[in-house]
């Protein structure tokens, strides 16, 4: 059986991606993705340990981006779109702690379905 050598896997380096913040009344959950869609980060304030009445709280939402920015920055992340779906209180947290992380956020997006 002849060795195979192993080729070294490359990180990748992506420079712009999309927070999708989806938050209601009970949880608020948090994915980023690149630019075509693909799923690179994903958390929620019940991954991190809230429970109970504390996940929907602006608190726990902060949170949660501050641990997805630490994630982002070993990839290489610096300019971020955010969509935002929900009546959820975390909503404007989430925003806050990316910017203070030193992400710069170009687009505000509400993407809340609204009947007609």
């Amino acid at each position: 059986m002849a060795y195979k050598k192993k080729t070294k896997k490359q990180k990748q380096k992506i420079a712009s991606a999309i927070a999708h913040v989806k938050s209601t009344f009970n949880n608020t959950i948090v994915s980023i993705t690149t630019m075509e869609g693909d799923v690179l980060f994903s958390s929620s304030a019940g991954r991190l340990g809230f429970k109970g009445s504390r996940k929907s709280t602006p608190f726990a939402a902060s949170q949660i981006a501050s641990t997805l920015a630490k994630e982002m920055q070993l990839v290489g992340v610096k300019n971020l779109e955010v969509n935002m779906q929900g009546p959820g209180s975390g909503r404007d947290s989430v925003v806050r702690a990316f910017q203070s992380a030193g992400m710069t956020v170009s687009m505000l997006r509400d993407v809340t379905p609204l009947p007609h």
